[in-house]
Parts: structure tokens; sequence; C-alpha cells
């Protein structure tokens, strides 16, 4: 599976990256490499923790790709 990732540039110039696949998560950053590192952490939080509770997890070679 690949995680898509869209980031966009909001009107006081943060950026928000938001993982399109795992709704709810987003990070917003002062850079586009910022707010792309903190989503991509956060998303790999969250997969951590549906693993650990049972609950099924994507997989594959190519996690996450940036739209």
């Amino acid at each position: 599976m690949n995680l898509k990732i869209e980031l966009e540039r909001e009107s006081d110039n943060r950026w928000i990256a938001e993982v399109m696949e795992l709704p709810g998560c987003m990070a917003y950053g002062k850079t586009r490499t910022d707010a792309l590192a903190k989503a991509k952490a956060l998303a790999l939080r969250v997969l951590a923790d549906r693993f650990e509770h049972g609950e099924p997890v994507p997989a594959g070679d190519e996690l996450f790709s940036i739209a």
C-alpha cells in the first residue's frame, strides 16, 4: 500500500500535510519539508497503534507518495 500525502500552503504561510488514507492524520509545519516529516511520523504512529491493537495495517514496499 502507498499512503498519499497531500500538501497545501495556508494563508498564514504554514504548510499542512494530510495522509489521505488515514482520516484525521494531518500535521502543520513552518516549511513544506517540516510538515511532510511531521505527517509521516504521525502516520507511522497511527499504524503502530493499529498494529498493537490488532487492527489491519497496510503492507507493501512503498508506504508514502507525495501529491
